[in-house]
């Protein structure tokens, strides 16, 4: 794997001199919104965006969410390699998983019925994205809590300009993997607009657990997904817009014991419900923002064995939670160079979770009742953005935010950089961000009402060039995190609890570029490195500090080739190299997991406007590697299909 990291730094290093053969037009003119929750160009923004366009997406076709995250720079998505159905674990820059905070339509989203709150990725049909923006470093004073390493704001489908348009997909593929798709859009030219889509995903699926005694017969664990959603719009006034957007995912999904360990009759089915509404109101210079969005889980998991892999021979475990969500907002143009960003949210999570073992061997699990399991927050937050000062900008902000079981806490960011030349970008930021304890880390028998959040402090600092053609970025960045929620045990009761106690430190560095060689040829690639450590109280009052950034290696390499061959063909090919990794093990040393190499292919041919269809092959070379311990990762794999537009 060294070599293969040797080869991918000389592959970047040299891009940085073709940059310089560039013409000297032009800058970027990519609109984004996550930066300042207002329409800017990423040439206006000090502060690190990644964008996957509607047209990456739509030349992703038959690929999860996860699988296309995988392959950003600074994310890792721990599952996107596994079986349909797997957790998607979120990675962002070496943090911990809830240190990234999934936004949709920039509205915050978080499963109140899971350990960490963290919202998981199988959730959302990619048919149903317009472009996803992921914005690094620490982001909680635009948009609060687990906002620590990152965000990702994922920008669901507009509707069609036509006054009607009708969008259907199929795909089949390997282990029995079954997609399909319907979406209804239109625009009336009055204001009104709407979006309806239906997606459904079988899959007979392979043993999530892997089988370790080569004898082949631990059974398949398969999953199955159906996905509606729904939006509408209309402009009531010259001024004022409304939306009403719904979305629903039913997912059941075959699991096994553990690792290495099969299990026959473990199933889990989960749904989620999000609703939300939102009111703009344009102004002279500016507009406002009103919005509430409900976000439901009910989770279910119920293992009635005849084979038993598990601890009891019964098993049956459900988590329901509520989340609410409401913000107001302005963004006002003061003076020629000035704009302030202000704002105002409240959120409210609340969670029943019932656990029955049979037989308990006397340690019956305690439940949590929504009744009083329960957490509000409401929080004030101003940016001002000081923008084109002969070369200089600035956005500074600040956040205070209350929690009705802790208390108070402040944020802060300052992120100031110069534009050069109209090609030249030189950019540093400093930041705080941080995370409240979930409803089960304060009211779980585990739970600890007097927990404080974890509060992280980060730096980071780049250059970039930037022209029609080349897109050159590196970027530094360190991580200092304080109270950092540990599950302590007693030496002496062993008596477990969730309690503040040690610190982190990360850092590392992002490197990215991409290339435009030609109307029908371009490159994309990205280096990501980073290390980190955990410092924890050890005796005579000294810390002890160890390597933890478990599951997550320390150097990641993406090259993506595309070319347009003909009118009606696009081919990509996309190779990723990966280096070893750790992962933990109770009362004794980390297990390694081997670094690892996958390429892919995929082809797409348009012979109407109306009709494509599209090939994706995947680990091409079946490779066998491990991204979680004892658990199986696709081999060699296909997926293809065909796509309507009407």
């Amino acid at each position: 794997m060294k070599k293969g990291f040797f080869i991918a730094a000389a592959v970047f290093i040299s891009s940085y001199g073709w940059a310089q053969q560039d013409s000297s037009v032009t800058t970027l003119d990519e609109v984004v919104v996550t930066p300042t929750k207002s329409l800017l160009k990423q040439s206006q923004t000090g502060k690190v965006v990644n964008v996957i366009t509607h047209e990456e997406l739509q030349k992703s076709f038959g690929k999860s969410l996860g699988g296309v995250l995988n392959n950003q720079p600074g994310i890792t998505i721990n599952g996107a390699d596994n079986n349909l159905g797997t957790n998607q674990t979120v990675y962002t820059r070496g943090a911990s998983s809830a240190n990234t905070l999934i936004l949709i339509d920039g509205v915050p989203l978080y499963d109140a019925s899971g350990i960490s709150s963290e919202f998981d990725l199988n959730n959302f049909a990619l048919d149903n994205i317009e472009r996803i923006e992921i914005l690094k470093g620490a982001q909680s004073t635009l948009y609060g809590s687990d906002a620590v390493a990152g965000v990702i704001n994922i920008i669901t489908r507009k509707s069609s300009p036509k006054p009607l348009s009708l969008n259907m997909n199929f795909s089949a593929g390997s282990y029995q993997t079954y997609k399909d798709g319907i979406s209804l859009s239109g625009n009336n030219g009055k204001g009104q607009t709407f979006f309806a889509s239906y997606n459904r995903i079988y899959s007979r699926g392979f043993s999530s657990a892997y089988d370790s005694t080569g004898k082949n017969n631990f059974d398949d664990d398969g999953f199955n997904q159906d996905a509606v959603m729904l939006k509408y719009s209309l402009k009531p006034l010259k001024n004022t817009s409304v939306h009403v957007f719904t979305k629903y995912n039913s997912n059941h999904a075959d699991i096994d014991a553990g690792a290495f360990r099969d299990d026959k009759d473990y199933t889990n089915h989960n749904n989620n419900f999000i609703a939300g509404t939102s009111i703009d109101y344009t102004l002279n210079k500016g507009f406002i923002r009103l919005q509430y969005n409900y976000n439901r889980f009910n989770r279910n998991y119920e293992d009635d064995s005849t084979d038993v892999g598990g601890f009891s021979k019964y098993q049956k475990a459900k988590y329901n939670g509520s989340s609410n969500f409401a913000e107001i907002y302005a963004s006002l143009r003061l003076a020629k160079h000035i704009e302030l960003l202000t704002g105002a949210d409240f959120r409210q999570n609340s969670s029943d979770q019932l656990y029955i073992f049979f037989p308990d061997y006397g340690f019956p699990a305690v439940p949590i009742s929504s009744d009083s399991a329960k957490t509000s927050q409401y929080s004030l937050y101003a940016s001002l953005m000081l923008k084109r000062l002969k070369g200089l900008n600035a956005q500074i902000g600040s956040r205070y935010n209350h929690h009705n079981i802790y208390g108070s806490n402040f944020t802060y960011s300052f992120n100031p950089f110069f534009i050069l030349k109209n090609h030249y970008k030189i950019y540093a930021s400093a930041s705080s961000g941080y995370r409240v304890p979930s409803i089960y880390q304060l009211y779980s028998e585990y739970g600890n009402r007097n927990l404080k959040p974890e509060v992280t402090t980060s730096v980071e600092a780049g250059f970039q060039y930037f022209s029609n053609d080349i897109n050159a970025r590196i970027t530094g960045f360190a991580r200092n995190g304080k109270d950092i929620f540990y599950f302590y045990t007693d030496p002496i009761t062993y008596a477990n609890k969730y309690i503040n106690a040690d610190k982190q430190q990360d850092y590392g560095i992002e490197a990215e570029a991409h290339f435009k060689f030609s109307p029908i040829f371009s490159a994309d690639l990205n280096y990501t490195y980073v290390d980190g450590k955990i410092f924890t109280a050890g005796s005579a009052a000294k810390d002890t500090s160890y390597f933890n950034l478990y599951k997550r290696p320390k150097n990641v390499f993406n090259l993506s080739l595309s070319v347009q061959a003909a009118k009606e063909l696009f081919l990509s090919v996309k190779f990723k190299t990966v280096s070893e990794s750790f992962e933990p093990q109770y009362n004794g040393p980390s297990y390694k997991l081997n670094g690892y190499y996958t390429l892919g292919l995929y082809g797409q041919y348009q012979p109407k406007k109306m009709f494509t269809l599209f090939a994706d092959l995947q680990n091409i070379t079946d490779q066998k590697y491990f991204v979680t311990r004892g658990f199986t990762t696709k081999g060699f794999n296909l997926n293809a299909g065909a796509k309507i537009n009407l």
